[in-house]
């Protein structure tokens, strides 16, 4: 009911306003500022102890869906008794129904990879709207033919990785393969298409994304999380990120944080590499990184604590 014309205030008090229903009434004098003749919300009510159910409308669009979920299907009810003849022929209906929601092969693959997303994401804490966009990234590859001769278990996963990137929200390649159908090889060949056909908007992946969750795995106090965000500036500064593993350096400061910060016990860097999925190399490497800067007196950097 809102719009940009809507007044903030009363006209007449000064007093708030606050939409009830239809109208918009003050709430120090009670005058009626505004009032849509529409009700936007149902003309039916339910009730939990109501044997009927008045609801007459289905689920909200989705692009998560082949057919956008306007779909229907014969369900089946407890309350109906049906034996014999009519019970066969309604589960041949039902049957034959459920054949006929797929005009096309093109149709059944969709609905296959939109299943692997929808359950990719489930074991995964993404947000709902991930799954919008990732369906939608799939659609597009299957619109530019590029799942043809490919797994569509790799064009799925990919499609959750790519939308991943493009939200801010990372994740590796190893939490996508772990939850997945399609293996690493078949992940990154459908990326590969994706990211050269559809020229995604992707650019290289910020360390910080990785530390928030790093740090939930590794039961690490907000302390060491800010101040891991830190040493990642500090080395995006001095130009020592470009070409390496985002997710080893958000490890490898995460560790030298548990270093650094004296009212916490530090963790080991075989446990850094592991929350990571990186080898314990990579994770030394930034250390020595962070060293090196440090000792360096141009770059005004020091480890606060030191490293032992």
């Amino acid at each position: 009911m809102a719009n940009a014309n809507t007044p903030e205030n009363c006209p007449d008090c000064e007093g708030r306003l606050r939409a009830i229903e239809t109208e918009l009434v003050c709430e120090d004098c009670g005058l009626v500022a505004e009032t849509d003749p529409i009700d936007h919300g149902p003309e039916w009510r339910s009730f939990d102890d109501d044997e009927t159910n008045r609801k007459r409308t289905g689920a909200p669009l989705t692009r998560s869906r082949h057919d956008r979920g306007l779909s229907t299907e014969i369900g089946s009810s407890s309350r109906l008794r049906i034996t014999g003849r009519k019970r066969r022929q309604i589960g041949r209906m039902r049957r034959e129904h459920n054949r006929a929601r797929f005009e096309s092969k093109a149709d059944r693959n969709q609905v296959t990879g939109f299943s692997e997303i929808w359950r990719i994401i489930s074991q995964l804490p993404l947000p709902v709207n991930t799954r919008e966009q990732a369906c939608r990234l799939f659609a597009s590859a299957q619109s530019a033919s590029l799942l043809q001769g490919r797994s569509i278990e790799g064009f799925a996963a990919a499609a959750v990785y790519a939308t991943c990137r493009t939200r801010s929200n990372a994740r590796t390649i190893e939490e996508i393969v772990s939850v997945s159908y399609a293996d690493a090889a078949e992940l990154k060949a459908a990326y590969a298409a994706l990211n050269r056909e559809l020229g995604l908007p992707i650019g290289p992946i910020d360390p910080t994304e990785y530390l928030p969750r790093y740090a939930s795995k590794l039961d690490l106090e907000t302390d060491v999380e800010r101040r891991a965000t830190c040493y990642v500036t500090r080395l995006r500064e001095a130009n020592r990120i470009g070409s390496r593993n985002p997710s080893g350096i958000a490890a490898g400061c995460l560790y030298t944080a548990t270093r650094t910060v004296p009212t916490v016990e530090p963790i080991t860097q075989a446990a850094a590499a592991d929350v990571a999925s990186v080898a314990p190399a990579t994770v030394r490497a930034t250390v020595d990184n962070l060293r090196e800067l440090a000792a360096d007196p141009a770059s005004g950097f020091e480890l606060e604590g030191g490293l032992g």
